[in-house]
């Protein structure tokens, strides 16, 4: 008898394990990257909105951010007011069993810009080119 018999099939057993390990670890890193993407989206998002409340008072403003926050699949962690900036943190927990390790977290601020230095007026069309 050939001490080599069935080699080739326990081989293509570890072979396949291997892979469908291979598999699920990935699967769980891109739900994982979905989950953080998700976070900062959501965090965007509800920024903007209480930041465009920012004027109703701070109340308002997280509660708006929290509905907006709610419907992109996220969980306000705070909000507050910062001057006319608000700042929003959000978690958003990936599905299935990898959520129960973790939540992906996110902040983001939004309020009204500021001009860059030495920014040109909007309403300035530069040096005329007319001729007298």
């Amino acid at each position: 008898m050939n001490r080599d018999e069935g080699f080739v099939a326990v081989a293509m057993a570890g072979l396949v394990l291997l892979l469908v390990s291979v598999s699920a670890v990935v699967a769980c890193l891109g739900a994982v990257a979905v989950a953080r993407h998700r976070a900062a989206t959501a965090a965007d998002l509800a920024a903007l909105a209480a930041a465009g409340h920012a004027l109703e008072g701070a109340a308002t403003a997280c509660a708006v951010a929290s509905r907006v926050a709610e419907r992109q699949g996220a969980r306000i962690q705070a909000c507050q007011l910062e001057g006319w900036d608000a700042v929003v943190d959000v978690t958003v927990r990936p599905p299935g069993r990898i959520g129960a390790l973790g939540v992906a977290r996110a902040r983001a601020r939004a309020g009204p810009g500021t001009p860059r230095p030495n920014a040109p007026d909007p309403g300035h069309r530069g040096p005329s080119t007319a001729r007298p």
